[in-house]
């Protein structure tokens, strides 16, 4: 008795007509184009951006009667105009490294007990408690560490010049205020607090649950689950999110102005007022400058231009570069 082959058809539409299959082409067309002109659009704007600061800062590096990369003194309103970003480059780099010595270590720690340590009903409001330190704005934290941080580091610089003045760089030559770059760090290491935080505890809790699991398993203690696990698949995005809150760190304004005594003079004794940063120094004198002082000005914001773009780009090739940061790998 021969078999016969049944064919499945589709449910019929009311009315008798049978619904048709939706073949997608235009959309993926129409995605596909927004996907490419969103590219090719930021890539204009990059290009855009370093097209304007290249050419104003080479109207105003031309006119510099001093070295624009070892002058310490900034005076374009000079007859004739000298100014330099020495200062300002060991600034940004010095307050940005103090914040991330400060911010990732603890950031990574409370991303890991937020996603693994803590309990859920007091893990939800932690999380939601630092998330929203980042919606602060930043003139708040510069007049919070104006007012409150300042005063209540006098007592720490003391004690970090008695007990590691032999370090020469805790070592408090100056007798003044604590607004200086070591002030600057801390309150830059709480600002990108958040952002690390955030997009760590991320990560975290990405971390396959077999890996987890079979671990545990094996007898291993939660730390090590944390250290053989936990850690290496989230190698990369902790990279990432350190690159994240770097890129605050060396573009803040407004918080850095607050806090920090601006002088061109380098020193390796972090406690002592003065030194300055980049975006401080625009800030402080953007709105006084006439046009020549504003081409220098941008020419140094240039300088930070390039630094953010190397910073981000080293960071990618870390990334790409060492196959164990895959999270596919862990």
């Amino acid at each position: 008795m021969a078999s016969t082959t049944q064919t499945e058809i589709p449910p019929a539409r009311p009315g008798g007509r049978s619904r048709p299959r939706p073949t997608g082409r235009l959309g993926d067309k129409i995605f596909l184009g927004l996907s490419q002109g969103s590219g090719i659009l930021l890539l204009v704007l990059m290009a855009s951006i370093a097209v304007f600061l290249s050419y104003r800062s080479a109207i105003a590096i031309s006119k510099d009667e001093g070295n624009f990369f070892t002058t310490f003194d900034w005076n374009s309103a000079g007859s004739p105009p000298v100014f330099g970003i020495a200062v300002l480059l060991f600034g940004t780099v010095v307050s940005s490294i103090i914040a991330m010595v400060i911010a990732v270590p603890i950031a990574v720690g409370i991303a890991l007990f937020i996603s693994h340590y803590a309990p859920r009903r007091l893990a939800a409001p932690i999380a939601y408690v630092v998330d929203l330190l980042a919606a602060v704005p930043s003139i708040v934290y510069g007049i919070w560490g104006a007012l409150v941080l300042v005063p209540y580091l006098e007592g720490l610089n003391l004690w970090l010049d008695q007990f590691f003045g032999w370090t020469y760089i805790f070592e408090k030559t100056e007798v003044g205020v604590a607004r200086s770059l070591f002030t600057v760090g801390i309150l830059l290491a709480i600002m990108i607090l958040p952002i690390v935080t955030s997009v760590s505890r991320e990560v975290f809790l990405q971390v396959p649950k077999m890996n987890e699991e079979a671990a545990l398993a094996l007898g291993a203690t939660r730390w090590e689950v944390i250290r053989l696990s936990v850690l290496p698949f989230g190698r990369s995005g902790v990279i990432s999110a350190s690159m994240l809150g770097l890129g605050r760190a060396l573009g803040e304004t407004m918080a850095v102005a607050t806090v920090l005594s601006p002088s061109f003079l380098i020193s390796l004794h972090v406690l002592n007022p003065g030194g300055g940063t980049f975006a401080q120094n625009i800030a402080a004198k953007f709105g006084e400058a006439d046009a020549f002082g504003r081409d220098a000005l941008i020419a140094s914001g240039l300088v930070l231009f390039v630094l953010t773009l190397l910073v981000n780009g080293a960071a990618r090739l870390i990334i790409a570069r060492r196959k164990e940061y895959s999270g596919a790998n862990a």
